[in-house]
């Protein structure tokens, strides 16, 4: 089992120049290590992770960790870790993971990566009697809503290379709400995120399945720590191996129309 190692201070003295981490003296530990991991999970995502007024937490991000924690032989406890914070609070060590993180090279430089945990395709909502948007081209020229730290509305924008206008929100509840009132025209993310926003928004709202890219959720953790990379990915094979995942999609996105028909093992990515 490949440990990080402690690094003393006189070991960070001869690499001066280095960037190490761990130097001053303090010891690097794995995930394997702690008994109760702290998992960061959106608190704002119906479907994915919401913080109900009573401060526990309940979505499909929930369930996962769980079922992980569960099968690594951990406790688990939950922090709110919103799309623009939750970098933070991995590098600042008050989590020992963060869900519902895409696969981004950007991403990969600063942080690790378990899984993919879930596929799911970039999709669009919108008002109901919209009739003039059924394709991501079709956002052009028009306000979409671009929560701050989640790199959806630049996906639209910079990858697809569709001039739509990206007005900002903190969140997702925003979103929903600009969109009610008229003040955008679209949300786009992932496709499960915005199933479970339509699934509590009621009616008023269509999602297009449009599905125009592949969008691959994984679990971020601090680099540094292959073992307990390994140990998560192995845990997510065996929740999709003993159908708790096609459960738990059932259970979140059952009721939102959203295509489930096929739930399979994704293909990981590796471990650094």
């Amino acid at each position: 089992m490949r440990r990080p190692i402690a690094v003393g201070l006189t070991a960070c003295t001869a690499l001066a120049g280095a960037l190490l981490s761990g130097c001053g003296g303090g010891e690097e530990t794995s995930i394997l290590d702690k008994d109760t991991l702290v998992a960061g999970v959106r608190p704002d995502l119906p479907g994915i992770g919401i913080k109900r007024p009573d401060g526990t937490f309940e979505g499909l991000d929930v369930d996962v960790s769980r079922y992980l924690a569960q099968r690594m032989g951990k406790k688990v406890r939950f922090v709110p870790a919103l799309a623009q914070d939750r970098e933070r609070l991995l590098q600042e060590g008050q989590v020992d993971m963060v869900l519902t993180f895409w696969l981004e090279p950007e991403w990969k430089q600063r942080l690790a990566f378990a899984g993919p945990y879930v596929l799911s395709y970039q999709d669009i909502l919108i008002r109901d009697g919209e009739k003039d948007v059924e394709d991501v081209k079709d956002l052009a020229r028009r306000n979409i809503c671009a929560v701050t730290g989640s790199g959806a509305a630049d996906a639209v924008i910079v990858e697809r290379e569709v001039p739509a206008v990206p007005v900002a929100a903190r969140s997702y509840d925003d979103c929903v709400t600009m969109l009610r009132d008229g003040r955008i025209d679209a949300i786009t993310t992932n496709d499960t995120i915005l199933a479970g926003l339509k699934t509590r928004a009621g009616a008023g709202f269509r999602l297009l399945n449009s599905r125009f890219g592949e969008r691959r959720t994984g679990i971020a953790i601090r680099r540094g720590d292959p073992d307990g990379c390994e140990a998560l990915n192995r845990a997510i094979t065996q929740m999709y191996q003993d159908g708790t995942m096609a459960k738990f999609m059932r259970t979140w996105f059952g009721a939102s129309g959203l295509d489930l028909s096929d739930v399979e093992i994704p293909q990981f990515e590796g471990c650094l």
